[in-house]
């Protein structure tokens, strides 16, 4: 897969860089769930989220912490942010000084995708309750006989 590589867009007034707007319907649509979980499908990236869940955290502590070159880190890092699942605090402009860059986790891809998981249990539980019917009819069937 091939990904470009523009600058990105100017954030709007009083949103941070690189964090997404939300989803226009309350729901997130299959081409956020797909970023998502490109971006989770990394046991590195998985660490940073985990890492963040405790608050945000700058750059050079992330890579720290996972004893990580900050270059290796920084890679994680813009997969992670373009994927919507962090976003940069602090940042004035992409010439800053990344290591005063902090990161924060935003929850929104992350809700979206426990939505989507939701939706897919509750059809395995309707077929699940299906089946478990259909085995019973047949086991009574059965009895009778």
């Amino acid at each position: 897969m091939t990904t470009s590589r523009t600058a990105p867009a100017a954030a709007p007034p009083g949103r941070a860089r690189g964090r997404p707007a939300p989803a226009a319907h309350g729901t997130a649509d299959v081409e956020v769930i797909d970023r998502t979980l490109q971006a989770l499908a990394e046991p590195t990236r998985r660490a940073v989220v985990g890492l963040l869940r405790q608050g945000p955290q700058r750059a050079g502590d992330i890579a720290a912490s996972l004893s990580m070159s900050r270059q290796a880190m920084s890679r994680h890092l813009r997969v992670l942010r373009q994927a919507g699942v962090i976003y940069e605090v602090g940042a004035a402009g992409p010439d800053d000084d990344a290591r005063a860059r902090t990161y924060r986790l935003d929850a929104q891809p992350l809700a979206d995708l426990q939505s989507w998981l939701g939706e897919v249990q509750a059809f395995w539980g309707v077929q699940m309750q299906s089946f478990r019917k259909q085995a019973e009819r047949v086991a009574r069937e059965r009895g009778r006989r």
